[in-house]
């Protein structure tokens, strides 16, 4: 059996500076505030909230990174609540490139990610209850991500 997909959006979040947990029991922790952006596909197109997203960043004992994301989507004034957890790994000169702020092409690095979304909008409902995963990578000024809906 082979897996099969549709794009269902391409996702665009700006960030605001990293705030520094530190070394927690869990590994080391960053938190990104979104700061706002956008998404657009053929069925789904809106704007990322300023107002509600972070990315709990996890650096794990084994070098992986792990994403631990909740994000609003405004989508003609439907609320869809959208949360993904995902992994990032990277040698160590391409983590200390990320850190740095450079541009790191995509190809250089895994970052994989699997969201679901939450919504009481009737035009949005088949949102609830789909499978999503997503690739994708650091770019200047925040993140952007490839969604697809696993059929």
């Amino acid at each position: 059996m082979t897996l099969q997909s549709r794009p269902l959006f391409r996702l665009f979040m700006t960030l605001h500076p990293a705030l520094e947990l530190g070394q927690t029991p869990a590994g080391g922790r960053r938190i990104f505030s979104v700061s706002g952006g956008y998404f657009e596909g053929e069925r789904l197109k809106g704007e990322v909230s300023p107002l509600i997203g972070s990315d709990l960043l996890l650096a794990r004992a084994d070098g992986t990174f792990q994403q631990d994301a909740r994000l609003l989507l405004v989508a003609d004034d439907d609320l869809i609540l959208m949360t993904y957890r995902g992994i990032r790994r990277s040698t160590s000169a391409v983590d200390e490139r990320l850190a740095r702020g450079e541009a790191v092409d995509a190809s250089e690095y895994y970052l994989r990610t699997t969201p679901y979304f939450e919504t009481a909008a009737p035009r949005h409902a088949w949102l609830n209850q789909i499978v999503a995963v997503a690739q994708g990578g650091r770019c200047p000024g925040g993140v952007e991500y490839d969604v697809f809906e696993i059929l």
